[in-house]
């Protein structure tokens, strides 16, 4: 039932879609929204600081008008998904619901992002941005966090999704990764741990005026995983719901898993209050850096953000 419900969705807002005007003003600081301009220069931003990401041109009868013929969409391939959310301890202390204004579903909710063996510390407000003063210390920048209150963001900023080392993620070695197949990977002892592995890409989406993720899985054979299959490795609060099986703007061929974009606006509106009431600013420029970290929480397996490797 619920399949059908989104499918019809889907084509109302293919609908709405085509009939929204193309945005032209920046409304970035006050309602979160991207420019098509702005999600180039942040995916030109993302391509040079995470080169396993990269642009790629639409099919044929496919290009979007508003956006560089080469420039479409990015893609990043063969991320790997080491274990299946349901091998994830779920426990109700774990759990953090990231409220929504007007959400009828109640929000978000984060299942992933807490140990136990780990003290979870409040990162949004302390970001060392590009526009921060060279002569602030770590230590001043952690007292003003703990001074600050962001409303409606603090279950966000507690969840860790935006530390640099979340410490209920598997550590892998990316290294060793890449120099094998796909389909594999060296574990601790030196043995070859098979593994799935994802396609993801990130498109802009006219409607919402904000990005967009999707994903393809392929099991250790380099088949491709059945819907059934690629829901397991979904939080089990967002699958179908949050994610939904939708035809992909740009491609020809199958529907895929996509992470929908109505609350993408709202949540980096609230991460921008919560940087600049610490202090800082955060730039245009780093949209998709900090959208790949919240969207972390709804697909807790799939290792694909290795944007922790430099200084915002």
């Amino acid at each position: 039932m619920q399949s059908v419900i989104n499918t019809v969705k889907g084509k109302a807002l293919g609908v709405a879609e085509y009939l929204t005007p193309v945005l032209k003003e920046s409304r970035f600081k006050e309602t979160g929204v991207l420019t098509p301009e702005e999600f180039i220069a942040a995916g030109d931003h993302l391509v040079h600081h995470c080169p396993t990401w990269h642009w790629v041109a639409a099919d044929l009868n496919k290009t979007k008008s508003y956006l560089p013929h080469d420039k479409q969409f990015l893609i990043t391939k063969n991320v790997p998904c080491y274990k299946r959310c349901k091998q994830m301890e779920y426990r109700s202390e774990q759990e953090l619901v990231l409220e929504s204004e007007g959400d009828p579903d109640g929000g978000w909710v984060d299942t992933h992002h807490y140990s136990d063996s780990a003290i979870l510390e409040e990162k949004v407000a302390d970001m060392s941005l590009e526009d921060k003063k060279a002569s602030s210390t770590e230590d001043d920048e952690d007292d003003e966090e703990d001074e600050e209150d962001a409303a409606d963001m603090e279950a966000f900023e507690e969840s860790g999704m935006l530390e640099q080392d979340d410490p209920s993620v598997i550590q892998t070695s990316k290294k060793s990764s890449i120099a094998l197949s796909p389909g594999g990977s060296i574990g601790d002892g030196g043995e070859i741990l098979q593994t799935r592995t994802y396609d993801l890409h990130i498109t802009y989406d006219k409607y919402y005026q904000t990005p967009r993720l999707w994903l393809t899985g392929y099991d250790e054979s380099r088949q491709p995983l059945t819907v059934e299959e690629m829901y397991e490795d979904f939080s089990q609060d967002h699958a179908n719901k949050t994610v939904t099986m939708e035809t992909h703007p740009h491609l020809t061929g199958p529907p895929m898993a996509s992470v929908h974009p109505c609350r993408h606006a709202e949540t980096m509106k609230k991460i921008c209050e919560t940087v600049l009431e610490g202090g800082g600013e955060l730039g245009v420029h780093l949209y998709l850096i900090v959208f790949l970290k919240f969207v972390q929480a709804i697909i807790p397996t799939i290792e694909y953000d290795y944007t922790y490797t430099f200084t915002l």
